[in-house]
């Protein structure tokens, strides 16, 4: 009872610290369904999760992930049709903010599995993972 007196402050850090990291762990490790360049690659090999890029068509030639799919945000509704229904979709915008957005259209339109590249095309080049141009 005394060690726990006197290391009360200490404790407590260990207790929200230990908190924190089960909501982030419930949480699913980032907002909006959004998964890490790793976690993507993963989905990518492991159950042939297609990449589409929703930027521009310009920002994609300029670089994107090899083997990405260009569907521009404002092309959704006409392009969206030609993407695989029964694969697992990860939307890569410039920063991950637009990509996530765009998940909720793309599941209206009757894609199951549909989640965002954290960071998007920013995050993964942070990452050290290759882009491909043109």
């Amino acid at each position: 009872m005394e060690f726990i007196v006197d290391n009360i402050l200490l404790i407590a850090l260990a207790l929200v610290s230990g908190g924190l990291l089960v909501w982030q762990s419930m949480r699913g490790g980032q907002s909006g369904g959004a998964l890490s360049p790793a976690e993507a690659t993963a989905a990518v090999n492991q159950r042939q999760a297609v990449f589409v890029d929703i930027r521009s068509v310009a920002d994609y030639a300029a670089g994107h992930i090899a083997q990405s799919r260009s569907v521009p945000a404002d092309a959704l509704a006409q392009k969206a049709g030609g993407l695989p229904k029964n694969k697992p979709l990860i939307l890569v915008g410039a920063d991950g903010r637009d990509a996530a957005k765009a998940v909720a259209s793309f599941k209206s339109g009757g894609f199951a599995e549909v989640s965002s590249l954290a960071g998007g095309l920013s995050g993964w080049v942070r990452a050290g993972l290759p882009i491909a141009k043109g």
